[in-house]
């Protein structure tokens, strides 16, 4: 297939390219346009402007994978209309090139943060109203109702993909909206990595007594689901990405210390009261502070049930525990 890949230099871009090089021809489109192995050619932006329509200087693309973004800024410095002006703008004239192109697949990078900010119930599934919360949620969410209101009614198959006449045939056009929890693997710089420094430093971690539950995503997991979507035929639709178990920060610190031959320090600090310091944080605008301490000891388990199903699996590939050994070890290097 003839694949094209927005934010292709970024992490998950450059880990589907290592996935999907030796089957497809990968194409890229970013800001920036450096050579890369497998990478046939990088395009910029300006070329898929409707003034390039009807795109005779572009080769004729089976799929496009939509990556390119703004991620979610944990320090809160970035300008809302950011993400707006990016994860939102930059969908919908994506989305509008598909349209107009030969490609017969669409697949989005979304985010669960544009279901939930928390999870309500035991799980977080594909039919929860979202209520995201921040910018980074809701522009991903504005990006997913854009492409959603193409959609058209779901059949009753339940497939409910797009049929657009070209030169007077029907033709299939595919979209998924994927969520994926937060995802990892080597090369990752996100909050595992920041975790990953507290814990290398020796500081103690005084939240054992709180036994939460989170859900991550292995990048040999996603990088499979991509493939799976790519070629197979699976309906239209939302799915939510994750690894089939979900861990606790307790687990994860203690999976850190074992790939760095220490003991892993985990503090039980009594649960009340470390919220009535944290309540007091709140008052005092310490780092430690009530919606930090709900962050950092949450529970936010993701369903992976539907898109399993939908690829006609049992399980991913890759266990939860071994995806975040492979992630700490990069660290190492």
């Amino acid at each position: 297939m003839n694949i094209l890949i927005t934010g292709i230099h970024g992490f998950v871009g450059s880990n589907l390219v290592v996935s999907l090089k030796e089957c497809h021809n990968l194409y890229g489109l970013d800001i920036v346009a450096p050579e890369k192995e497998g990478v046939i050619k990088t395009f910029s932006w300006k070329d898929i402007e409707p003034t390039s329509f009807p795109m005779q200087n572009l080769p004729k693309f089976d799929a496009i994978i939509h990556l390119a973004g703004k991620a979610h800024d944990t320090k809160n410095q970035s300008a809302a209309q950011v993400y707006f002006d990016i994860n939102t703008g930059l969908t919908q004239r994506i989305f509008d090139f598909f349209l107009e192109s030969s490609a017969k697949k669409f697949i989005f990078f979304s985010s669960v943060k544009a279901a939930a900010d928390s999870v309500v119930g035991d799980m977080l599934t594909e039919d929860v109203i979202p209520a995201p919360v921040g910018p980074y949620g809701e522009s991903k969410i504005e990006a997913e109702k854009y492409i959603m209101k193409l959609l058209p009614i779901t059949s009753p198959s339940g497939d409910s993909s797009f049929l657009k006449k070209e030169n007077g045939i029907a033709s299939k056009k595919q979209v998924y909206i994927l969520r994926p929890c937060m995802i990892h693997g080597p090369g990752n710089k996100g909050n595992l990595n920041l975790l990953y420094k507290v814990v290398k430093k020796g500081i103690p971690w005084p939240l054992g007594d709180f036994e939460n539950r989170r859900s991550f995503t292995s990048i040999e997991n996603l990088c499979y689901v991509v493939e799976g979507l790519l070629t197979k035929d699976v309906a239209s639709g939302i799915y939510h990405i994750g690894d089939d178990e979900a861990l606790s920060t307790n687990e994860l610190i203690a999976l850190m210390c074992e790939v760095l031959g220490r003991k892993p320090h985990i503090w039980k600090m009594n649960r009340r009261m470390m919220e009535g310091c944290a309540g007091l944080g709140t008052l005092l605008h310490l780092p430690l502070n009530t919606e930090r301490l709900r962050k950092l000891t949450e529970n936010y388990v993701v369903s992976n049930a539907k898109i399993k199903a939908a690829l006609g699996i049992d399980k991913m590939p890759v266990r939860a525990e071994e995806g975040i050994r492979k992630t700490i070890k990069s660290f190492l290097k």
